[in-house]
């Protein structure tokens, strides 16, 4: 009974997980992605030292078989000179290492065959986890590309929205300042010249009046 409590509450849990995974990709699908590529590289990573491991063994076994075939082919000349010289004790025990020898050889050549093979099914499909984690990478490229082309209209948008539906929007601010800034400057100049284009004015005056 506990079991089966205990089985439903990780389901759940699971599902749970799911779904929060599920509506985060939805709301931010590069978040979503870069989570699964870091996962993905993590992985990538396990397999390559699974990769490196398999050589390992791939040249161990080569070298166990190349030392047990060498002791097999040792203790069969071994046997033929024991026979040869009629030491029929010493000629049993050449034999049975030998056998003993051969097995083990024929045992470590067949486990080389065998880590070769898989050896190669293993870098296979490393090669196919590589060709799909570039394949993210570039995706993850294409969505920021289309992410920041959108962004970058939806802000071109609101600053054209703004200009024509306010009056006193950015740009009509920038240009109600520079005529405001214009109408000082030529205000100023103005009350600057007056003083000495009325002198002006005053002497011309007196000069007629004296001629």
């Amino acid at each position: 009974m506990s079991t089966n409590i205990f089985t439903r509450m990780k389901d759940s849990i699971s599902a749970d997980l799911h779904t929060m995974m599920d509506k985060k990709e939805q709301k931010n699908p590069i978040a979503a992605l870069n989570h699964y590529l870091r996962q993905s590289e993590q992985e990538k990573e396990k397999v390559r030292k699974l990769i490196d491991r398999q050589y390992k063994l791939k040249e161990e076994f080569a070298r166990e078989y190349i030392k047990a075939q060498e002791l097999a082919d040792k203790r069969l000349k071994q046997a033929q000179i024991a026979d040869r010289a009629q030491e029929e004790e010493m000629h049993e025990f050449a034999l049975k290492e030998h056998e003993e020898y051969q097995n083990r050889a024929d045992r470590m050549k067949a486990s080389r065959e065998e880590a070769i093979t898989q050896l190669e099914n293993l870098e296979q499909k490393y090669e196919e986890m590589k060709h799909r984690l570039k394949d993210m990478h570039l995706r993850r490229m294409e969505l920021m590309g289309r992410e920041n082309i959108a962004k970058a209209n939806r802000q071109i948008n609101r600053v054209v929205d703004e200009s024509s539906e306010k009056p006193f929007s950015k740009f009509g601010e920038m240009e109600q300042y520079i005529e405001n800034l214009e109408y000082k400057v030529n205000n100023a100049y103005y009350k600057s010249t007056f003083d000495s284009k009325i002198a002006a004015i005053e002497k011309k005056l007196d000069e007629k009046e004296v001629n």
